[in-house]
């Protein structure tokens, strides 16, 4: 019975640890009280950082958008294309950018404002106010994925001249193993008293010269000076001069400028000088400046071609409302003579007329939404509020004169002021410098090095007593030192040779493939940047050209619109001829105004694609004011220079590597409005620009060709005032100014025609 009793308990546990299975448990905690707060079960979460920043007035001050719906509570903003610059760079320490492509050329009429989408802000790809600041005060360890290698002033510490201060104390007790004579004369315990101090300057000259100056003392007392020396303790100092100079590997002005100072302890820990000298430094900041001007450059393209757009759509709405109208009086006439049974008045002719009708409603309410979509789009250039209660509208009418550019000076003016290529030739100038800092690194390293020092020593530091002796009583280490009596120098040198020169000859291999590359890519930019500009002046020709075809389809659309109406009164033709003219008038109306808005913006783009788009537009790049103690510390540094005595640098000068600033202004190139050709390295002075001065061009009536470049308009910022009229003087507008609507009204679907023209106003 035991035994039965033994296995039926032995199933039991085969079947308790198999229905358990194979799992973890925790172990049992006599203490635990079952506060587990500190537990966490996951190792990150999405939070909310603690920051509060006041946010732009632009941002919390915007009312609801302008939409069909809401279109009751605005005024309108006659706003010309000189004020939304200026405000636009106001507003602009961020340059936003727009996104989608360009508003130019033929194909803008598949480029609706539904299709362009806004690029959100990247902290790194985004161009601002402050770039070149930061790139200027770069230390290479900030910003490292926006900015790279260090700023001019860090390059220029390296050079900065260094104090240093070394200060310490020791107590020293321990046994020695002496015996025999030796234990007479010392002590069997070591006890002392040790302190070191060292002060030392340290500079390092633009030749790769290390200077130093230096003061060492010590202290020493110990159990063994008892027994051996004349005084219980003494002290020792000395001043020493030390110089090493490089006179192969890393000499000179310009390998230190270029890669930076390569001293003899760097060469002696195999430790590689990264070339960031202050002339490379000074060419990155250069770069930045380029990519601000050309952020700026593409800030005002946005401008122009948002606010052009925008005239554009009033154009667009108006062409629409115009067909509306003319459908509506269609619909109306074509009603009241179906409901008289009268000839013409037929069911379908009235269900026609009324399709017509409501194709261009839908066309206006479209139309408007696409208006409320580009003024909100200028308004993002213009860092203004998505909505403020006005509505913007353009006063300025784009220019009708034809426009002329001279290929050979435009072209020559591409290859010289796009901001891509300075900034490539830049990278290029950076390259043959750094492969002129590797070729000096295939020189044996030899450094010659000296030093003089002064000693003394005596039973103080620092005291009255004139003992003449070292170590007698009273005497002090700093008397014996000024008497000169004790005096040491040393002159040497250092040489150093890598077998093979492996690492050497790999970098110099690189930097050679490196600027081939650089070049090679310069080379392609040219080619296609040529290409661009030979495509932005087929476009103004091209747009020119539809500009007056489309003139004259307008013309004869309007005209055709009035005889098929008088033959269609006359009960002569049927009525989709008449819905059919009045369809194509408005497309006509709506062609012309893109064609007449693709020319002005194939102007902008072909000033873009030559360089010249900022001095078209007015604007021009500055360095902000520096504090008055800059401007005082400036003025007695040029003074101290004044009244110095000339040095010259002899083989060790750095070679030339800028050309002098680029002149932003081509006012004075060439021709008389032409763009002629600027040549680098020969910079000419800008011609003044007087504010409202009037260009003088030919009347188009006379048969000359209009040469208008970059003396079009200028605006002075400075003074926040217009100047120059956008229409030129002399100039003939084709088709008219045509006043913008003050309004548009809210419409609902009518299905009478009377209920439709009381809501349009008739």
């Amino acid at each position: 019975m035991h035994r039965h009793t033994r296995a039926f308990w032995s199933l039991i546990l085969c079947g308790a640890t198999l229905a358990a299975g194979c799992r973890p448990t925790q172990p049992f905690y006599f203490m635990e009280d079952g506060d587990l707060s500190h537990y966490l079960d996951v190792a990150t979460d999405i939070e909310y950082p603690d920051v509060e920043e006041p946010s732009l007035d632009e941002v919390t001050g915007a009312l609801p958008p302008l939409t069909l719906k809401n279109t009751d509570q605005y005024e309108m903003w006659d706003l010309t294309l000189e004020e939304a610059t200026r405000i636009t760079l106001c507003n602009s320490q961020v340059m936003r950018q727009i996104g989608g492509a360009a508003i130019v050329g033929a194909q803008v009429a598949q480029n609706t404002p539904e299709s362009i989408s806004r690029t959100l802000v990247s902290s790194v790809a985004v161009t601002t106010t402050y770039d070149p600041a930061l790139r200027e005060t770069t230390t290479g360890s900030s910003f490292a994925s926006a900015f790279s290698g260090t700023g001019v002033e860090a390059a220029l510490s390296e050079f900065d001249a260094q104090l240093d201060m070394t200060t310490s104390w020791q107590k020293n007790d321990r046994p020695q193993n002496l015996g025999g004579v030796a234990a007479i004369f010392q002590s069997p315990i070591f006890q002392q008293d040790l302190g070191t101090s060292q002060t030392q300057i340290s500079k390092l000259a633009a030749d790769g010269t290390q200077f130093a100056i230096r003061n060492n003392s010590t202290y020493n007392t110990n159990s063994n000076f008892i027994a051996q020396t004349a005084q219980p303790s003494i002290w020792e100092t000395n001043f020493e001069a030390f110089f090493s100079r490089p006179l192969l590997q890393g000499a000179g002005a310009q390998y230190n400028r270029i890669a930076g100072p390569h001293t003899s302890d760097q060469y002696a820990a195999n430790i590689t000088n990264a070339f960031d000298g202050v002339v490379l430094a000074r060419i990155n900041t250069d770069q930045t400046l380029a990519d601000f001007e050309g952020g700026v450059r593409n800030l005002m393209r946005d401008v122009e071609q948002s606010y052009w757009q925008l005239y554009f759509t009033y154009r667009d709405l108006e062409a629409r409302k115009m067909g509306r109208d003319s459908a509506l009086e269609t619909w109306k006439k074509v009603s009241a003579l179906y409901k008289e049974g009268a000839e013409g008045g037929s069911a379908d002719r009235e269900a026609q007329s009324r399709a017509q009708y409501f194709q261009f409603k839908a066309a206006v309410e479209q139309g408007l939404t696409d208006l409320y979509r580009s003024e909100a789009r200028l308004r993002y250039v213009m860092g203004l509020s998505m909505s403020d209660g006005r509505l913007i509208r353009p006063a300025d009418e784009p220019t009708t004169a034809q426009v002329s550019f001279d290929w050979s000076s435009i072209h020559g003016e591409s290859q010289v002021r796009r901001v891509e290529i300075r900034k490539q030739k830049w990278e290029i100038k950076k390259r043959e410098l750094e492969l002129i800092a590797a070729r000096n690194h295939l020189l044996p390293r030899l450094d010659a090095f000296g030093t003089y020092r002064w000693l003394g020593a005596g039973d103080n530091l620092i005291g009255s007593g004139n003992a003449p002796a070292p170590f007698a009583n009273g005497s002090n280490a700093f008397n014996t030192l000024t008497g000169g009596d004790f005096q040491e120098w040393e002159v040497g040198a250092r040489f150093s040779l890598p077998i093979g020169f492996r690492r050497q000859l790999s970098t110099v291999r690189h930097h050679q493939l490196a600027l081939a590359r650089d070049r090679a890519i310069l080379q392609d930019l040219e080619l296609e940047i040529s290409h661009q500009l030979g495509d932005s002046v087929r476009d103004v020709d091209l747009n020119y050209q539809l500009t007056q075809t489309n003139f004259n389809r307008r013309v004869a659309a309007e005209r055709e619109v009035e005889a098929v109406q008088a033959v269609f009164d006359a009960g002569r033709i049927t009525l989709d001829l008449l819905l059919d003219a009045q369809r194509r008038r408005a497309e006509a109306e709506s062609a012309y105004y893109r064609s007449l808005t693709d020319y002005n913006l194939s102007v902008v783009e072909v000033h873009y694609r030559k360089g010249s788009l900022l001095d078209y537009n007015g604007v021009y790049l500055a360095e902000g004011p520096w504090p008055g103690k800059a401007y005082f510390d400036a003025m007695r540094r040029a003074r101290q220079r004044d009244a110095s005595m000339y040095l010259d640098y002899g083989f060790t000068r750095p070679n030339v590597f800028s050309r002098g600033p680029h002149a932003q202004t081509g006012a004075d190139r060439g021709s008389a409005g032409g763009g002629g050709v600027i040549y680098e390295g020969t910079p000419t002075p800008a011609a003044p620009v007087y504010e409202g001065e009037p260009v003088q061009l030919p009347h188009p009536a006379m048969g000359a060709q209009t040469e208008v470049d970059d003396q079009l308009r200028h605006v002075n910022y400075e003074a926040g005032q217009a100047a120059a009229p956008r229409v030129l003087p002399g100039v003939e507008q084709a088709g008219g100014a045509t006043s913008f609507p003050g309004g548009y009204e809210r419409q609902a679907d009518y299905t009478t025609p009377q209920a439709a023209a009381n809501a349009a106003g008739w």
